[in-house]
Protein backbone atom coordinates (compact mmCIF):
# COMPACT_ATOMS: atom_id res chain seq x y z
CA UNK A 1 0.00 0.00 0.00
CA UNK A 2 1.62 3.30 -1.18
CA UNK A 3 2.41 5.89 1.43
CA UNK A 4 1.43 9.19 2.30
CA UNK A 5 3.66 12.07 2.12
CA UNK A 6 2.92 15.85 2.32
CA UNK A 7 5.26 18.50 1.53
CA UNK A 8 4.71 21.76 2.81
CA UNK A 9 7.63 23.88 1.22
CA UNK A 10 6.98 27.44 3.15
CA UNK A 11 8.81 30.34 2.49
CA UNK A 12 12.20 31.82 1.61
CA UNK A 13 14.50 29.15 0.68
CA UNK A 14 12.34 26.48 1.72
CA UNK A 15 10.83 25.53 -1.71
CA UNK A 16 14.08 25.48 -3.09
CA UNK A 17 15.53 22.88 -0.83
CA UNK A 18 12.15 21.21 -1.26
CA UNK A 19 12.71 20.27 -4.80
CA UNK A 20 16.06 18.02 -3.58
CA UNK A 21 14.12 15.93 -1.43
CA UNK A 22 11.21 15.44 -4.20
CA UNK A 23 14.00 14.42 -6.52
CA UNK A 24 15.06 12.02 -3.72
CA UNK A 25 11.68 10.66 -3.35
CA UNK A 26 10.66 10.22 -7.37
CA UNK A 27 14.11 7.98 -7.55
CA UNK A 28 13.61 5.79 -4.92
CA UNK A 29 9.94 5.42 -6.08
CA UNK A 30 11.78 4.74 -9.63
CA UNK A 31 13.87 1.96 -8.45
CA UNK A 32 10.68 0.30 -6.10
CA UNK A 33 12.39 0.79 -3.20
CA UNK A 34 9.63 2.73 -1.85
CA UNK A 35 5.99 3.55 -2.62
CA UNK A 36 5.18 6.94 -1.78
CA UNK A 37 2.64 9.01 -3.01
CA UNK A 38 3.32 12.85 -2.31
CA UNK A 39 1.05 15.69 -1.83
CA UNK A 40 1.98 19.68 -1.62
CA UNK A 41 0.31 22.57 0.64
CA UNK A 42 0.94 26.40 1.86
CA UNK A 43 2.33 27.48 5.18
CA UNK A 44 3.79 30.27 6.92
CA UNK A 45 3.98 33.40 4.81
CA UNK A 46 2.71 32.12 1.40
CA UNK A 47 -0.42 30.35 3.31
CA UNK A 48 -0.98 34.00 5.04
CA UNK A 49 -0.88 35.42 1.39
CA UNK A 50 -3.28 32.89 -0.18
CA UNK A 51 -5.47 32.57 2.48
CA UNK A 52 -5.37 34.59 5.59
CA UNK A 53 -3.59 32.13 7.78
CA UNK A 54 -0.48 30.62 8.21
CA UNK A 55 -2.20 27.08 7.28
CA UNK A 56 -5.24 26.55 5.61
CA UNK A 57 -8.00 24.04 7.11
CA UNK A 58 -7.30 22.25 3.82
CA UNK A 59 -3.98 21.96 4.38
CA UNK A 60 -4.05 20.74 8.36
CA UNK A 61 -6.55 17.91 6.92
CA UNK A 62 -4.13 16.40 4.49
CA UNK A 63 -1.38 16.59 6.95
CA UNK A 64 -3.41 14.93 9.75
CA UNK A 65 -4.37 12.08 6.84
CA UNK A 66 -0.47 11.33 6.00
CA UNK A 67 1.78 9.43 7.28
CA UNK A 68 4.66 11.67 7.75
CA UNK A 69 4.93 15.54 6.73
CA UNK A 70 7.73 16.86 5.39
CA UNK A 71 8.54 20.92 6.41
CA UNK A 72 10.50 23.40 4.96
CA UNK A 73 10.67 26.38 6.29
CA UNK A 74 8.78 29.59 7.28
CA UNK A 75 9.10 33.22 7.79
CA UNK A 76 10.50 36.81 6.49
CA UNK A 77 10.68 40.04 6.82
CA UNK A 78 8.04 41.11 4.59
CA UNK A 79 5.29 39.15 7.08
CA UNK A 80 6.83 41.03 10.25
CA UNK A 81 3.42 43.26 10.65
CA UNK A 82 0.71 40.18 9.97
CA UNK A 83 -0.98 39.60 13.66
CA UNK A 84 0.39 37.50 15.89
CA UNK A 85 -1.69 34.79 15.76
CA UNK A 86 -1.42 34.66 12.08
CA UNK A 87 2.13 35.22 12.02
CA UNK A 88 3.83 32.28 9.87
CA UNK A 89 5.79 30.30 12.93
CA UNK A 90 2.06 30.11 13.97
CA UNK A 91 1.66 27.87 10.82
CA UNK A 92 4.52 25.02 12.87
CA UNK A 93 3.15 25.94 15.90
CA UNK A 94 -0.64 24.31 14.32
CA UNK A 95 0.98 21.63 13.15
CA UNK A 96 2.73 20.88 16.24
CA UNK A 97 -0.03 21.14 18.59
CA UNK A 98 -2.99 19.57 15.97
CA UNK A 99 -0.74 16.65 14.98
CA UNK A 100 0.56 16.00 18.90
CA UNK A 101 3.84 16.53 18.17
CA UNK A 102 5.03 16.15 21.23
CA UNK A 103 8.85 14.97 21.00
CA UNK A 104 10.90 16.80 19.09
CA UNK A 105 14.54 14.53 18.20
CA UNK A 106 17.25 16.92 17.20
CA UNK A 107 20.80 15.50 16.62
CA UNK A 108 23.83 17.04 16.38
CA UNK A 109 26.50 15.11 14.25
CA UNK A 110 29.75 16.45 13.08
CA UNK A 111 30.78 15.29 10.04
CA UNK A 112 34.79 14.25 9.98
CA UNK A 113 34.83 16.16 6.61
CA UNK A 114 33.72 19.51 8.46
CA UNK A 115 35.35 18.95 11.69
CA UNK A 116 37.08 22.20 10.69
CA UNK A 117 34.06 24.04 9.93
CA UNK A 118 33.28 23.62 13.78
CA UNK A 119 33.55 27.30 15.39
CA UNK A 120 35.16 24.79 18.26
CA UNK A 121 38.57 22.93 17.94
CA UNK A 122 38.78 20.07 15.92
CA UNK A 123 39.38 17.52 18.88
CA UNK A 124 36.30 19.01 21.01
CA UNK A 125 34.01 17.90 17.91
CA UNK A 126 35.31 15.36 15.45
CA UNK A 127 33.15 12.39 16.35
CA UNK A 128 30.33 14.46 17.98
CA UNK A 129 27.32 12.52 17.81
CA UNK A 130 24.35 14.63 20.75
CA UNK A 131 20.33 13.77 19.96
CA UNK A 132 18.73 16.43 22.06
CA UNK A 133 15.12 15.54 23.02
CA UNK A 134 12.93 18.59 23.18
CA UNK A 135 9.19 18.73 24.59
CA UNK A 136 7.10 20.53 22.04
CA UNK A 137 3.65 21.12 23.00
CA UNK A 138 4.18 22.48 26.56
CA UNK A 139 5.96 24.65 28.56
CA UNK A 140 6.48 28.69 28.01
CA UNK A 141 5.35 28.61 24.11
CA UNK A 142 2.01 27.33 25.08
CA UNK A 143 0.85 28.44 28.83
CA UNK A 144 -1.74 30.33 29.27
CA UNK A 145 -1.72 33.33 30.29
CA UNK A 146 0.48 35.02 27.86
CA UNK A 147 -0.08 38.63 27.43
CA UNK A 148 1.13 41.98 26.95
CA UNK A 149 -1.01 44.72 28.99
CA UNK A 150 -0.65 48.36 29.68
CA UNK A 151 -0.25 49.85 32.91
CA UNK A 152 -0.49 53.74 31.76
CA UNK A 153 2.65 55.87 32.22
CA UNK A 154 3.93 54.93 29.33
CA UNK A 155 4.46 50.97 31.41
CA UNK A 156 3.69 47.80 30.00
CA UNK A 157 3.32 44.20 31.84
CA UNK A 158 4.43 41.29 29.71
CA UNK A 159 3.45 37.85 30.40
CA UNK A 160 4.06 34.31 29.49
CA UNK A 161 3.48 30.83 31.12
CA UNK A 162 5.73 28.09 32.32
CA UNK A 163 3.20 25.07 32.52
CA UNK A 164 3.97 21.79 32.82
CA UNK A 165 1.92 18.16 33.98
CA UNK A 166 3.52 15.08 35.21
CA UNK A 167 2.28 13.11 32.23
CA UNK A 168 4.02 15.90 29.70
CA UNK A 169 7.85 15.64 31.64
CA UNK A 170 7.14 11.32 31.92
CA UNK A 171 6.31 10.94 28.24
CA UNK A 172 9.44 12.97 26.67
CA UNK A 173 11.47 11.64 28.95
CA UNK A 174 10.54 8.29 28.07
CA UNK A 175 11.19 8.65 24.69
CA UNK A 176 14.84 9.83 25.54
CA UNK A 177 15.38 6.79 27.91
CA UNK A 178 14.20 4.62 24.74
CA UNK A 179 16.35 6.17 22.04
CA UNK A 180 19.37 6.03 24.85
CA UNK A 181 19.13 2.35 24.71
CA UNK A 182 19.82 2.22 21.53
CA UNK A 183 22.97 4.69 21.70
CA UNK A 184 25.56 4.69 24.28
CA UNK A 185 22.58 4.48 27.23
CA UNK A 186 23.58 7.79 28.50
CA UNK A 187 20.90 10.67 29.52
CA UNK A 188 21.10 14.38 31.04
CA UNK A 189 17.93 15.64 31.86
CA UNK A 190 18.08 19.39 32.00
CA UNK A 191 15.84 21.90 33.77
CA UNK A 192 16.35 24.92 36.01
CA UNK A 193 14.94 23.56 39.08
CA UNK A 194 17.36 25.58 41.24
CA UNK A 195 15.07 28.59 40.58
CA UNK A 196 11.75 27.02 38.98
CA UNK A 197 9.03 25.25 40.45
CA UNK A 198 8.22 23.62 36.83
CA UNK A 199 12.25 22.70 36.95
CA UNK A 200 11.29 20.95 40.99
CA UNK A 201 8.62 19.04 38.94
CA UNK A 202 10.74 18.50 35.95
CA UNK A 203 13.12 16.64 37.42
CA UNK A 204 11.30 14.91 40.17
CA UNK A 205 9.49 13.26 37.39
CA UNK A 206 12.36 12.69 35.22
CA UNK A 207 14.05 10.91 38.26
CA UNK A 208 11.33 8.46 39.16
CA UNK A 209 11.25 7.60 35.19
CA UNK A 210 14.86 7.22 35.40
CA UNK A 211 14.33 4.15 37.95
CA UNK A 212 12.46 1.80 34.99
CA UNK A 213 15.47 2.16 32.99
CA UNK A 214 18.18 1.12 35.43
CA UNK A 215 20.49 0.17 32.29
CA UNK A 216 20.95 3.81 31.96
CA UNK A 217 23.12 6.44 33.39
CA UNK A 218 20.96 8.65 33.79
CA UNK A 219 22.32 12.52 35.00
CA UNK A 220 20.56 15.62 35.95
CA UNK A 221 22.13 18.95 34.92
CA UNK A 222 20.77 22.78 35.18
CA UNK A 223 20.53 23.77 31.91
CA UNK A 224 22.56 27.21 31.88
CA UNK A 225 25.67 24.64 32.80
CA UNK A 226 24.21 22.42 30.37
CA UNK A 227 25.05 25.54 27.41
CA UNK A 228 28.32 26.15 29.03
CA UNK A 229 29.29 22.07 28.78
CA UNK A 230 28.19 22.03 25.14
CA UNK A 231 31.00 24.21 24.91
CA UNK A 232 33.61 23.28 26.83
CA UNK A 233 32.90 19.54 26.48
CA UNK A 234 30.02 18.55 23.87
CA UNK A 235 31.48 14.96 23.41
CA UNK A 236 30.42 13.73 27.12
CA UNK A 237 26.70 13.77 25.85
CA UNK A 238 25.07 11.29 24.24
CA UNK A 239 21.23 11.87 25.02
CA UNK A 240 19.63 14.99 26.39
CA UNK A 241 15.98 15.63 27.30
CA UNK A 242 14.98 19.34 28.43
CA UNK A 243 11.82 21.40 27.67
CA UNK A 244 10.13 23.67 25.11
CA UNK A 245 12.24 26.92 26.12
CA UNK A 246 15.91 25.50 27.31
CA UNK A 247 15.24 23.03 24.76
CA UNK A 248 14.80 25.20 21.62
CA UNK A 249 17.71 27.18 22.93
CA UNK A 250 20.23 24.10 23.65
CA UNK A 251 19.56 22.45 20.65
CA UNK A 252 20.50 25.85 18.74
CA UNK A 253 23.95 25.91 20.42
CA UNK A 254 24.76 22.14 19.86
CA UNK A 255 23.75 22.40 15.92
CA UNK A 256 26.98 25.05 15.43
CA UNK A 257 29.14 22.50 16.87
CA UNK A 258 28.96 21.06 14.11
CA UNK A 259 29.57 23.54 11.61
CA UNK A 260 26.50 24.89 10.24
CA UNK A 261 22.55 24.99 11.30
CA UNK A 262 22.26 23.97 7.60
CA UNK A 263 23.52 20.50 8.12
CA UNK A 264 20.99 19.47 10.63
CA UNK A 265 17.46 17.89 10.50
CA UNK A 266 15.02 17.16 12.64
CA UNK A 267 12.04 14.93 13.65
CA UNK A 268 9.01 15.76 15.50
CA UNK A 269 7.14 12.64 17.42
CA UNK A 270 3.45 12.05 17.87
CA UNK A 271 2.47 9.30 20.65
CA UNK A 272 2.25 5.52 19.02
CA UNK A 273 -1.80 5.27 18.31
CA UNK A 274 -3.03 2.39 20.26
CA UNK A 275 -4.41 0.04 17.36
CA UNK A 276 -1.83 0.58 14.65
CA UNK A 277 1.27 1.79 16.95
CA UNK A 278 2.18 4.58 13.92
CA UNK A 279 2.58 8.29 15.10
CA UNK A 280 2.06 11.35 13.32
CA UNK A 281 5.45 13.03 12.79
CA UNK A 282 6.99 15.78 11.13
CA UNK A 283 10.34 16.15 10.22
CA UNK A 284 11.91 19.56 9.46
CA UNK A 285 15.79 21.46 8.62
CA UNK A 286 16.52 23.22 11.86
CA UNK A 287 17.68 26.30 9.91
CA UNK A 288 15.06 28.98 8.97
CA UNK A 289 14.09 30.88 5.60
CA UNK A 290 16.73 32.56 5.04
CA UNK A 291 15.21 35.37 3.24
CA UNK A 292 18.81 36.88 2.18
CA UNK A 293 19.44 33.87 0.04
CA UNK A 294 16.47 33.13 -1.19
CA UNK A 295 16.30 32.53 -4.80
CA UNK A 296 19.44 32.54 -5.47
CA UNK A 297 19.86 28.72 -5.66
CA UNK A 298 22.95 28.22 -2.84
CA UNK A 299 21.11 27.32 0.03
CA UNK A 300 22.38 24.11 1.70
CA UNK A 301 19.80 21.10 1.05
CA UNK A 302 21.66 18.85 3.75
CA UNK A 303 19.24 18.78 6.45
CA UNK A 304 16.43 19.03 4.77
CA UNK A 305 17.49 15.46 2.92
CA UNK A 306 18.38 14.57 6.57
CA UNK A 307 15.41 15.23 7.60
CA UNK A 308 13.94 13.13 4.83
CA UNK A 309 16.38 10.21 6.25
CA UNK A 310 15.22 10.52 9.78
CA UNK A 311 11.78 10.11 8.07
CA UNK A 312 12.56 6.89 6.45
CA UNK A 313 13.89 5.53 10.01
CA UNK A 314 11.79 7.10 12.41
CA UNK A 315 8.30 6.68 10.39
CA UNK A 316 8.64 3.85 8.13
CA UNK A 317 11.05 1.46 10.02
CA UNK A 318 13.84 1.40 6.25
CA UNK A 319 16.17 1.50 8.75
CA UNK A 320 18.90 0.64 6.32
CA UNK A 321 17.60 3.19 3.45
CA UNK A 322 18.17 5.75 5.92
CA UNK A 323 21.64 4.50 6.54
CA UNK A 324 22.44 4.73 2.86
CA UNK A 325 21.14 7.92 2.65
CA UNK A 326 23.01 9.63 5.31
CA UNK A 327 26.26 7.49 3.76
CA UNK A 328 25.40 9.55 0.39
CA UNK A 329 25.39 12.90 2.26
CA UNK A 330 29.28 11.77 4.10
CA UNK A 331 30.29 10.66 1.35
CA UNK A 332 29.94 13.78 -1.06
CA UNK A 333 31.38 15.84 2.04
CA UNK A 334 34.48 13.47 1.89
CA UNK A 335 34.49 14.42 -1.90
CA UNK A 336 35.24 17.84 -0.92
CA UNK A 337 31.40 19.43 -2.11
CA UNK A 338 30.55 22.49 0.04
CA UNK A 339 27.51 24.65 -0.56
CA UNK A 340 28.62 28.25 0.72
CA UNK A 341 27.67 28.23 4.57
CA UNK A 342 29.94 25.50 5.32
CA UNK A 343 32.90 26.64 2.78
CA UNK A 344 36.50 25.76 4.03
CA UNK A 345 39.76 26.72 1.52
CA UNK A 346 40.72 24.42 -1.64
CA UNK A 347 37.06 22.93 -1.09
CA UNK A 348 33.93 23.04 -4.12
CA UNK A 349 31.68 25.67 -3.60
CA UNK A 350 28.33 24.63 -4.96
CA UNK A 351 24.84 25.78 -5.23
CA UNK A 352 21.51 23.79 -3.70
CA UNK A 353 20.87 21.68 -6.94
CA UNK A 354 24.46 20.92 -7.61
CA UNK A 355 24.86 19.27 -4.04
CA UNK A 356 21.13 17.48 -4.49
CA UNK A 357 22.24 15.86 -7.56
CA UNK A 358 26.01 14.72 -5.87
CA UNK A 359 24.10 13.03 -2.69
CA UNK A 360 21.45 11.04 -5.22
CA UNK A 361 24.31 10.07 -7.46
CA UNK A 362 26.39 8.68 -4.34
CA UNK A 363 22.72 7.23 -3.42
CA UNK A 364 22.75 5.58 -6.94
CA UNK A 365 26.06 4.01 -6.84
Amino acid sequence: MSLKLFLLPGDGIGTEIMKEVEKLIAWLNGEQLTDFTTDSGLVGGCAYDAHGEAISEADMEKALAANAVIFGAVGGPRWDKVPYDKRPEAGLLRLRKDLGLFANLRPAICYPALADASSLKRELVEGLDILIVRELTGGVYFGEPKTITDLGNGQKRAIDTQVYETYEIDRIVRVACDLARTRNKKVHSADKKNVMKSGVLWDEVAQAVAKDYPDLEFHHILADNAAMQLVRNPKQFDVMVTDNLFGDILSDAAAMLTGSLGMLPSASLGAPDKATGKRKALYEPVHGSAPDIAGKGVANPIATIASFAMALRYSFGMIELADRVEAAISAVLDEGLRTGDIAQPNRKIVGTEEMGAAILRRLAA
